[in-house]
């Protein structure tokens, strides 16, 4: 119990201070936590929304995210995006007890602390790093060191909808959308500024609705009834639309959709 009330601390005082860059132009800067016991983290984390929460994380960690673009070549909205998808915005299990805000499991090679912690199975060995900032570093070393990512890094680091479906076609992780996910987020939370972008990729579609999708889903029809497997991004693309403004429209305060659910889906 003691040395997981100092991994807490070591965690907070990082928090506290890491420089500070506003990239989601929603939020003001980002809170502080005001003492450093390990009650305060749980109450500094339920004073927020999930949405506030996750403004918090951007704007706390987008300097790492840029420095490892600039060193590695690896979109910051791409790290930014899985960093808050893995740690559910450094609030998950994970992040909490062991820095780890990627995911990213031991392997053979790994000589590292280790943690143990359920995922696909039981008691899998995870990472276990000295703060957060070790753990962008090693997402970064880890995706550049295994051949199955070397694709990857020959794409334009603009085009996060290609590193989001390389990353899910390379086997980053098991979740069948997970590409649309970190997509989703990247657009929601405008990431793709942290790539020096100036407008988002959905601005402009790589692909339009075919010929049979506009029969089915029609222009005139303002409403859709979210199915299984939908995601915001999923849904975007299907009536040609940009995240921000299906968020934007139907008042949505976080990622999580409903089946049945009905959406707004042409602007007025």
């Amino acid at each position: 119990m003691r040395n997981h009330k100092l991994l807490i601390l070591v965690f907070i005082i990082f928090f506290n201070s890491c420089g500070v860059k506003k990239v989601s132009y929603r939020d003001n800067s980002p809170k502080k936590i005001k003492n450093k016991s390990v009650k305060s983290v749980n109450r500094f984390f339920n004073s927020m929304t999930n949405e506030q929460r996750t403004h918090w994380y951007v704007n706390t960690y987008s300097k790492i995210s840029i420095d490892e673009m600039k060193k590695f070549g690896i979109p910051a909205s791409i790290t930014m995006a899985q960093g808050i998808l893995e740690s559910n915005s450094g609030k998950g299990s994970l992040a909490l007890k062991s820095n780890n805000h990627f995911g990213i499991k031991c392997h053979s090679k790994w000589k590292g602390k280790k943690v143990y912690h359920d995922d696909d199975e039981k008691g899998e060995c995870f990472r276990k790093y000295k703060n957060p900032e070790k753990s962008y570093r090693d997402h970064s070393l880890f995706l550049e060191s295994r051949d199955r990512y070397n694709f990857l890094f020959k794409l334009n680091k603009k085009n996060y909808v290609k590193w989001a479906k390389g990353l899910k076609k390379a086997g980053y992780a098991t979740d069948p959308k997970y590409a649309d996910k970190l997509i989703s987020i990247i657009e929601r939370y405008e990431l793709w500024k942290l790539d020096g972008s100036k407008k988002p990729l959905n601005k402009s579609r790589e692909k339009k609705l075919s010929k049979k999708q506009e029969q089915i889903q029609p222009e005139t029809k303002e409403m859709y009834n979210v199915k299984k497997g939908d995601t915001l991004y999923s849904i975007s693309k299907k009536f040609d639309i940009s995240v921000s403004e299906l968020v934007e429209l139907n008042n949505i305060k976080n990622n999580n959709l409903s089946i049945g659910q009905s959406l707004k889906v042409i602007k007025k």
